[in-house]
């Protein structure tokens, strides 16, 4: 059996990086893997061994309409390339609705086309329809990453799966072995692209409020994005911010509580990749009262869910957890059983029962 895995973009956000949980396992088991994505771009889905690449041009443009403009040119270029290649008996693997073109290319080929869907917000709506689209008319089988995404965007007719997203061992390994007892409660974490409705400016407000904690932001972006982002803001001496980083786990051994301020009405999150990462070294995590988040933090166990535009109950929720020791190492200690839930082999297992079994 041959797989072709398609991704839009190579970056180091979540949805790649679950697909090279994925790549990774498939190899070991013994698949045959062609990874199809941009060219040119490094993330977590370059240079895994045992992958082989395709690769075809797409370039993000902050332009929506050029955007759009490279989406299009680049998944017709993507049938165009793998029309001869790609044969009836191999599986077509859609990761995220964007790379529609695969599965054009899957019903052209007659091959089965397998969507991981990682998302549900989507703008413009227009764009949202289409691709949802291609989803009901091509697909054979969806995978989603969370209930919540399973009922928000049920594709009927058509065989759904929901498998969580899982932490790579050697991360579970790693993170056993830094876990610190903490006699403090100091530093705070929220690691998420640099977008306003990813609550950007609710966890610069938050951390205004709280002189005493110190608050690190990590986002998906440049230095040059970072400093025309917060051009016109105020930044306290309590707050930085960082580029993206390849390797987080120094930044949760730093930290004490993780956060996700995800505004409801702008982005719902789907799963919550670096929530689960930061509940492996024990953090308890302050998450959005909607999506599929919920299902990592159950409210007053190992976490809160507040909506960051509620300022008042933020701050009031924070400012409770960090000054109550006692409740504190009860949700360490909920959030250590909890990411036991989400184990790799597992996960992996569960997706390849799914390539294999019809």
């Amino acid at each position: 059996m041959k797989i072709y895995a398609f991704h839009l973009l190579n970056d180091y956000s979540g949805s790649p990086k679950v697909l090279s949980q994925l790549l990774k396992g498939w190899v070991s088991k013994g698949f045959d893997v062609t990874m199809v994505t941009c060219k040119g771009r490094v993330g977590f889905l370059s240079s895994i061994e045992g992958v082989k690449y395709q690769y075809y041009r797409y370039k993000f443009r902050e332009n929506k309409w050029i955007r759009l403009f490279n989406l299009l040119l680049s998944q017709c270029i993507l049938i165009l390339k793998l029309i001869k290649v790609v044969k009836k008996d191999d599986i077509v693997y859609v990761n995220t609705v964007l790379p529609f073109g695969a599965a054009i290319l899957g019903r052209l080929k007659r091959c089965r086309v397998v969507y991981h869907v990682h998302e549900t917000t989507m703008k413009p709506k227009l764009l949202k329809v289409f691709l949802f689209g291609i989803v009901k008319l091509f697909a054979t089988d969806v995978i989603y990453v969370s209930n919540f995404l399973s009922e928000e965007e049920p594709i009927p007719s058509k065989h759904s799966h929901v498998i969580h997203n899982a932490l790579e061992k050697d991360f579970l390994l790693k993170a056993e072995s830094k876990i610190k007892k903490r006699t403090s409660l100091n530093n705070v974490l929220m690691v998420c692209s640099l977008k306003d409705y990813k609550g950007v400016k609710e966890y610069l407000g938050l951390a205004k409020n709280n002189f005493e904690q110190k608050f690190r932001l990590i986002v998906n972006a440049t230095d040059e994005e970072i400093s025309s982002y917060f051009f016109d803001e105020i930044i306290p001496s309590n707050f930085e911010v960082l580029p993206t980083q390849t390797n987080l786990h120094d930044h949760y051994y730093w930290s004490d509580i993780i956060l996700n301020l995800s505004r409801p009405d702008g982005w719902v999150e789907t799963f919550g990749l670096t929530i689960i990462e930061g509940m492996a070294y024990g953090l308890p995590a302050i998450v959005p009262p909607v999506g599929g988040v919920k299902e990592l933090v159950d409210d007053g166990i190992n976490g809160y869910q507040v909506d960051s535009r509620d300022e008042k109950t933020l701050n009031q929720k924070f400012r409770f957890l960090v000054e109550n020791p006692i409740v504190y190492r009860g949700f360490v200690e909920s959030s250590l059983l909890k990411v036991k839930e989400f184990d790799e082999e597992v996960f992996i297992n569960k997706n390849i029962k799914v390539l294999v079994e019809r």
